[in-house]
């Protein structure tokens, strides 16, 4: 586990090294799959430079990341599920709210996750069993207990164009119960900022598991609650996120299902 997690600070770090080299200084800003998913040359290094430093510890090791997709081995219990740039579109845009997110698994299970924002040099952190910390200072969720009381955080999907009034339904419903909503455009920061209380609750769909590996072990060991919109046990793999304070998510749950009705 002292490998594991020396490993993965290192490659972070380096990773934010390497964002913050092109912040500002962009050559191409591309298209994936439609004109609003942009990517860029600090993706690809981003992601290369993360990858060389695994390849380097542990070699069997399983790698899942955003740009690269599935790298397979046939020997390990362990696989890395890596973001290299979460928040994109912020980062061509100089809005400073991005991240390289990285979760460890360990057959099945995220055992240690890491967000990284280099622009604030902020680091999130967590390990099973052992609590979560902002650049290692113990974090925890916030203490608020009604929604009414509470900030709240979303994300809209890609597909945002095309289903805006379905998306707009959710926002609006918030937005009559809580202080307010916010819409950062990074999901891995969405959810630390749950974890260390700076918001509620966050909820999202259509998100991917580099998303949110890190992220729902940072709330889960800061004392939050991670689950899909009705509530059911989340995995990486689902297509609804919900990730509160504990406190809030009966209620949030509720939101939601009015929403979808």
């Amino acid at each position: 586990m002292k490998e594991l997690r020396e490993v993965l600070l290192r490659t972070i770090y380096e990773a934010g090294n390497v964002l913050m080299h092109y912040y500002g200084n962009l050559e191409h800003v591309e298209t994936k799959s439609g004109e609003i998913d942009l990517i860029t040359e600090a993706d690809h290094r981003s992601e290369e430079i993360i990858i060389e430093g695994i390849r380097k510890a542990f070699p069997d090791h399983h790698i899942l990341a955003e740009e690269s997709g599935l790298s397979a081995r046939q020997v390990s219990d362990f696989r890395w599920v890596i973001d290299p740039l979460d928040g994109t579109t912020n980062y061509a845009h100089t809005f400073p709210a991005f991240c390289i997110s990285i979760g460890v698994e360990r057959a099945g299970s995220i055992i240690l996750g890491a967000v990284y924002n280099p622009y604030h040099r902020e680091l999130f952190f967590a390990e099973r069993g052992g609590g979560a910390f902002l650049n290692e200072k113990p974090i925890h969720v916030s203490q608020t207990r009604d929604l009414s009381q509470s900030l709240v955080v979303t994300g809209f999907a890609y597909d945002r164009r095309e289903r805006a009034d379905y998306y707009l339904r959710f926002f609006r419903a918030f937005m009559m119960r809580c202080h307010g909503v916010r819409r950062i455009g990074s999901a891995a920061l969405d959810m630390c900022f749950v974890a260390c209380g700076r918001v509620e609750g966050y909820w999202e769909e259509n998100l991917k598991p580099w998303d949110t590996a890190a992220g729902w072990l940072i709330v889960e060991e800061a004392g939050g609650r991670v689950s899909d919109f009705p509530g059911g046990k989340f995995a990486i793999e689902k297509n609804q996120l919900l990730a509160t304070n504990g406190a809030i998510h009966n209620e949030m749950r509720e939101v939601l299902a009015s929403c979808l009705k």
